[in-house]
């Protein structure tokens, strides 16, 4: 039986172009993606746009545009890193689609029917920038959200209707003892138990349309819209077709017996994703989440990076100059995974030359050349075999850095080998020999090849075609910058 493997990033939100943070993640989860279906699962890869909320409303009232042509814009520059990125995901959900809306929708009414959504007048501080509220104790000395610097919250005081989040604090903890490694890395989940076990706050789920009209309607309340939250986390399961189609929905997002969904987020997401969400879907009767992996940041040469200091690394330009594998390469390797990550263009420039142009694109060509000039033919294929332990251990725990570390090691077993046998001297004095080693460099080149599958798709199955074919590249498949 294929075993059904659900992933999904979150949505970013469309009010400025991709970022390499946004394409750090989503070239993440797709290696995970590829690298499952390689396992034979039947893999359902979720991505997509968050579209509503006051902070796209007003930039595309500061832009002059109507908001849904606002939205439909920025939505095609990132479904547009599908191409740039390759990218294997199945599902580009936006939160503009009508069918999500009506998700939503039922998504509110079964947690209405719980007894978990009312209405009352409040009054509180709020991050636009997070789409969030924020109690005095998360802010800075200056007053404001330690994630948006320079920013002063807003005081919001209205009707809303509020999510009792309250209900459940101990059942996310009593959650979270049964699943111990429900939120990875351990610190993170950490994090989040002791922020629950401070006591939990109902949360406001819905704004005054009169005042913010760009959101899902509220229903059975035309007055009132969505808040972006509550809305955009429903994506996860209505991608799915739910409610409608529940059984598209089980066999993927899971039952209460076999919970499938792997979720990503940064770590500006972990409250939202593995308590609010939970808590919604537990309040909905639906299962769980499977597993959250939380990422760090990434900075540009030790700042935030941010458009007013210049530092924004756009991944368009970084794939037009450097090409696709480079970056993916750059992503999988050298940024941290659940760390706080630096990048400048002058690591990645240092390490493209050094680890691709001179480091797997010259070990190609010298085993290929040796391989094109003294074999009769094209070395006999092993067949698909279980990647080894370790690589494989890596990358079912997220630990890419490890797995391409591993790739790594074998590229410079493979330097050391050439070094220390020759055989392009030993051909000479011992011919038989030296094509049992050409024999043997070229299947090890062939299994890298294999490893580098689901990290760089495109390197992998031109080192593929070379052995099939017995080549030599006609040109690098790196060029040094």
């Amino acid at each position: 039986m294929t075993n059904k493997f659900y992933i999904t990033t979150t949505l970013p939100y469309v009010n400025a172009d991709p970022h390499i943070g946004f394409a750090s993640e989503i070239v993440r989860v797709d290696i995970i993606a590829r690298y499952r279906k390689l396992m034979g699962d039947d893999v359902f890869f979720n991505t997509g746009t968050d579209e509503h909320g006051l902070k796209i409303h007003r930039k595309a009232q500061e832009e002059g545009v109507d908001t849904q042509k606002y939205v439909d814009e920025y939505a095609k520059r990132f479904d547009d890193l599908k191409n740039h990125l390759d990218l294997s995901y199945n599902n580009f959900i936006r939160t503009t689609d009508e069918h999500h809306k009506k998700s939503a929708q039922e998504f509110w009414k079964r947690c209405e029917a719980n007894g978990d959504i009312y209405k009352k007048n409040y009054s509180v501080k709020y991050c636009v920038g997070c789409e969030l509220e924020k109690t005095d104790s998360e802010l800075d000395e200056n007053g404001q959200c330690p994630l948006h610097p320079g920013k002063d919250l807003e005081k919001i005081e209205e009707e809303n209707y509020f999510f009792r989040w309250s209900n459940y604090g101990q059942k996310l903890l009593d959650f979270y003892e049964q699943n111990p490694d429900f939120v990875q890395p351990d610190y993170r989940f950490n994090e989040i138990k002791k922020f629950i076990e401070r006591g939990l706050e109902d949360f406001s789920i819905s704004r005054l349309k009169e005042k913010m009209p760009w959101g899902v309607p509220v229903p059975g309340d035309e007055d009132h819209v969505m808040y972006v939250w509550f809305d955009a986390l429903t994506n996860y399961i209505s991608c799915l077709g739910w409610p409608e189609d529940q059984k598209n929905f089980e066999e993927y997002w899971g039952t209460e017996g076999v919970r499938n969904a792997i979720q990503v987020a940064g770590k500006d997401n972990l409250r939202q994703q593995s308590a609010m969400w939970q808590a919604m879907l537990m309040s909905a009767g639906l299962p769980l989440s499977k597993q959250i992996f939380i990422f760090g940041f990434i900075n540009s040469g030790g700042q935030k990076m941010s458009k007013s200091l210049g530092n924004v690394i756009n991944p368009y330009d970084l794939v037009d100059e450097y090409g696709t594998d480079a970056v993916r390469y750059y992503i999988a390797r050298h940024l941290n995974m659940f760390e706080d990550s630096d990048f400048t263009m002058e690591k990645f420039k240092e390490d493209y030359n050094a680890n691709l142009a001179n480091g797997l694109g010259n070990l190609v060509s010298r085993v290929m050349k040796m391989a094109e000039t003294n074999l009769d033919g094209a070395v006999a294929r092993p067949e698909p075999t279980p990647f080894d332990k370790e690589y494989s251990d890596a990358i079912d725990t997220f630990r890419l850095n490890r797995a391409m570390d591993f790739v790594w090691e074998k590229i410079g077993e493979l330097d050391s080998k050439i070094q220390k046998t020759q055989p392009f001297k030993l051909i000479k004095k011992d011919k038989e020999k030296a094509i049992e080693i050409i024999k043997e460099l070229v299947m090890d080149l062939y299994i890298v090849g294999r490893m580098l599958n689901p990290i760089m798709p495109k390197t992998s199955e031109k080192i593929k075609e070379l052995v099939k074919e017995n080549k030599s590249p006609n040109i690098p498949l790196f060029v040094r910058k």
